[in-house]
């Protein structure tokens, strides 16, 4: 994959962490995802509109809508809720990376896709990362900490979703797919915004914040990340979360002033770890199929899969 691609997709889709936590800073939570799944949807059906995309249709209607539940809704909501209670964007970017990780895992049981040493390996660096990253909120924490319980629901509602996904919506053109998905988003979003209180502290910078995600996250990251994906192969881009991570860290310093902590750093490194790991498994089983099989990409930001908060 050329620097300039790699380049690309990590950017445009680490930048989705800070710029998500400096939505939610200046507007509930619940309303920032109303105007970020409902702008989204405009734009990517009016795309595929113009493009004259095939629409999901039947029975493969009512699976892209389960999948956009699990990878857009739930991942979300819980994700921004995160942000709300004081997680910091580089935590939330170093769990949400686990994403290749657990799908392999959730592949292996609900798809019967074989799970190999490398991934046993891999799982257990990620849990290690992931323990890590979250050990000062840990040992602060005096009972369950409601931020672990939310992004690790995030992330098992992406895995899941991409599982899901990976089953049964496969054919389904990206864009029409996605934009189903941020439409049936919307619904529990809205829901979830008439119950909650609704606060705007700035509103200039709210709306500032709230369209670059929807522009660099919600359609850039995606066209550009599954593009990389029919030139580059899945496990190729899959390699990628192993610094995405990492480069949340920089922008979020950068963007926001969070420095990571010990943990948080130890995190980024076994974390990183465990994605390469992973995305080797991936390439040594896809070389050892006779007559490879298109392989499932990694859940991400806004899309059949595109996550991040993106």
């Amino acid at each position: 994959m050329p620097l300039s691609t790699a380049s690309a997709v990590t950017l445009t889709y680490a930048i989705g962490y800070p710029i998500g936590a400096l939505a939610v800073a200046e507007m509930s939570p619940m309303a920032v995802l109303v105007l970020r799944f409902g702008f989204a949807a405009v734009i990517l059906a009016s795309w595929a509109l113009l493009a004259r995309a095939s629409w999901p249709r039947g029975a493969q209607f009512g699976h892209v809508i389960v999948a956009g539940l699990l990878i857009q809704a739930v991942q979300f909501c819980c994700l921004y809720e995160a942000l709300l209670l004081g997680a910091s964007a580089v935590l939330c970017a170093v769990v949400i990376a686990m994403n290749p990780v657990m799908t392999a895992i959730l592949a292996t049981l609900f798809l019967r896709e074989p799970l190999g040493r490398l991934r046993v390996v891999a799982l257990v660096l990620g849990v290690i990362a992931v323990l890590a990253a979250c050990a000062r909120r840990l040992m602060g924490m005096h009972g369950v900490d409601p931020v672990m319980l939310l992004l690790v629901v995030g992330l098992l509602g992406l895995s899941a979703g991409g599982v899901y996904q990976q089953r049964f919506c496969a054919g389904v053109d990206f864009r029409t797919m996605s934009a189903v998905q941020n439409c049936v988003a919307f619904v529990p979003a809205a829901g979830l915004a008439m119950l909650t209180p609704f606060a705007v502290h700035d509103a200039a910078k709210a709306a500032a914040a709230v369209a670059g995600m929807v522009l660099l996250n919600a359609t850039l990251a995606v066209s550009i990340y599954l593009r990389a994906i029919s030139i580059h192969g899945a496990a190729a881009v899959a390699m990628l979360f192993a610094i995405i991570p990492a480069a949340a860290a920089v922008l979020s310093w950068l963007m926001l002033g969070q420095r990571p902590d010990v943990g948080v750093g130890i995190g980024l490194l076994v974390g990183g770890l465990a994605c390469w790991l992973n995305s080797r498994a991936a390439n040594r089983r896809r070389a050892a199929k006779p007559s490879p099989q298109p392989e499932f990409a990694p859940a991400a930001p806004d899309m059949v899969s595109c996550s991040a908060t993106n």
